[in-house]
């Protein structure tokens, strides 16, 4: 007998549809640490800079894989953007997360910031007015795991997991054992 799947329960049980399981979720996060190294030339002046909840975990993942496959540590660190954000006003009842910068900082450095779903490309402004306020890195990369269109700035990917193309009215979920028990990634209404 199996033990059946978190998540594909979900989908029956809501309506929505999973199209990314763990195997997968693996599977392009080892593409995207890949893509990393060969862009960067190698691990070294690298930083990477997870967006909580999901981002964090996903860019200690990809830490570990750069590690595994180039033999250098990257050193891994939270970018809290709750404070950055311009729907505060909206939804003020967010709960900022701790933001932790590696000791070696990030002046200098190649910051690739990581997080789960790429949507109005909001976020990803209001990390990089916080890295503003931390320092000044050589350059900054995005890793996401999927992009599911619908840009409201002009913030593109440079490592992407899954293009998932999506209407407005659906909802992508991500869930990481780290945070969630089981990995998904799950798109309904």
């Amino acid at each position: 007998m199996t033990t059946p799947d978190p998540a594909e329960d979900l989908a029956v049980d809501t309506g929505t549809r999973t199209v990314m399981h763990a195997a997968d979720i693996a599977r392009a996060l080892t593409r995207i640490s890949h893509e990393i190294l060969e862009s960067n030339r190698g691990a070294s002046d690298l930083v990477l800079l997870g967006i909580p909840t999901r981002g964090v975990a996903l860019a200690e993942r990809v830490g570990a894989l750069l590690a595994d496959f180039s033999g250098e540590s990257v050193p891994v660190g939270a970018l809290d953007v709750t404070m950055y954000r311009d729907d505060l006003h909206r939804n003020p009842t967010r709960t900022p997360h701790p933001t932790s910068i590696p000791a070696g900082g990030i002046d200098g450095k190649t910051v690739v910031l990581v997080d789960d779903v790429l949507y109005s490309g909001r976020s990803i402004r209001a990390a990089l007015d916080a890295l503003n306020d931390i320092g000044r890195p050589a350059a900054v990369r995005l890793a996401i795991l999927v992009d599911r269109g619908h840009r409201e700035l002009p913030i593109r990917p440079d490592f992407v997991g899954k293009n998932l193309p999506s209407a407005r009215t659906e909802r992508v979920n991500v869930q990481l054992a780290e945070v969630d028990g089981f990995e998904a990634v799950t798109i309904g209404a």
